[in-house]
């Protein structure tokens, strides 16, 4: 099962990717507690997920593209990938986010952190941009 966001934002593409970018960054991610990155897994701790190990398979900045694979965490997960891309679109910019997962059970907590992360990521662009 394949979970796809095309989100625009009022912010630059290298400000979306100042934070997106950033592999041990988590201020975007709701309910993260801590994150360590050793350069190519990010180790995150997460409230009912629990600790969580995602290696980072590519991360390119000058196309503001990052790929990551869930390999360890609570959940019953047999795969997982996802990619992130920030577009710089007019004003601001888009930013398309994709996560395969299987079992499909999962897909609807998949959607739900993910909906919750630009939420985030939105709160913090304001916040940026009125001061």
């Amino acid at each position: 099962m394949s979970v796809k966001f095309d989100h625009q934002f009022n912010a630059s593409a290298n400000e979306l990717w100042a934070i997106l970018g950033t592999p041990d960054r988590i201020d975007w991610v709701p309910g993260a507690t801590s994150c360590t990155f050793d350069g190519s897994v990010r180790s995150l701790s997460l409230p009912g997920a629990g600790d969580i190990k995602e290696r980072i398979l590519s991360h390119d900045n000058d196309a503001r593209t990052m790929e990551y694979s869930c390999f360890q965490t609570l959940a019953p997960l047999k795969s997982h990938h996802a990619s992130i891309h920030v577009i710089s679109e007019g004003n601001g910019c888009r930013l398309l986010w994709e996560t395969s997962v299987t079992p499909i059970e999962i897909e609807t907590f998949i959607r739900t952190s993910m909906e919750g992360c630009i939420e985030k990521l939105t709160e913090i662009l304001s916040q940026a941009d009125s001061q």
